[in-house]
């Protein structure tokens, strides 16, 4: 059997196939987390962040909030809600509150992680997921978040690795879009200016 030659050999694979952004991360990554039917809420600091959760779980009527992170339980521990962290049936989980690994600007995707405390469940199964990042979290491709992921971990990689790209959807009924199909109906992402938990 003759060796076929490749053709493309001297293909650049290395060279960025994007433009360059017009404008910053932050406003890139609200943007298209907005266009995909996800939430951003800026906060300035961390009395900013706890009042904008607060008035969320209000306004939502939210009485149980299921978080394994024991730096947000800490953060949230002064709000009248009952704080689950344990194990529980999955019809039974309704909000969580989880970090995050990275954001990736261009997508408005959340990269998330079995590694987290939260582990895998909070990310996928309540209505509602809301998701605490801090700025240097933002990067711009999901390159720059895989680089991120094998330098935190140092060789040592998470077993999931994903991207969360706004709530879940499905057109496969009708050709109707619907929310929520098979995961979140609604992402909400707190971003604060430090690393403030």
């Amino acid at each position: 059997m003759d060796k076929i030659v490749n053709e493309y050999s001297d293909v650049d694979l290395k060279s960025d196939i994007y433009t360059p952004l017009t404008e910053g991360l932050d406003i890139t990554f609200a943007k298209e987390l907005n266009q995909l039917d996800g939430h951003f809420v800026y906060c300035e600091n961390r009395e900013e962040l706890y009042n904008n959760i607060s008035r969320l779980f209000k306004s939502n009527k939210i009485s149980k909030v299921h978080i394994k992170d024991a730096s947000i339980t800490d953060l949230l521990a002064n709000l009248d809600i009952d704080i689950a962290d344990g194990e529980e049936r999955a019809e039974n989980i309704k909000i969580s509150v989880t970090l995050c690994e990275a954001l990736v600007a261009r997508l408005g995707s959340v990269m998330v992680s079995s590694k987290q405390d939260s582990g895998r469940q909070l990310n996928f199964i309540p209505d509602i997921h809301v998701v605490i990042a801090h700025r240097e979290q933002i990067v711009e491709t999901v390159k720059d978040a895989l680089e991120l992921i094998v330098e935190k971990y140092d060789g040592n990689l998470p077993s999931m690795t994903t991207l969360i790209s706004g709530p879940s959807r499905t057109a496969d009924i009708e050709k109707t879009l619907v929310l929520g199909a098979h995961g979140p109906r609604s992402l909400i992402v707190f971003l604060t200016e430090e690393n403030i938990l």
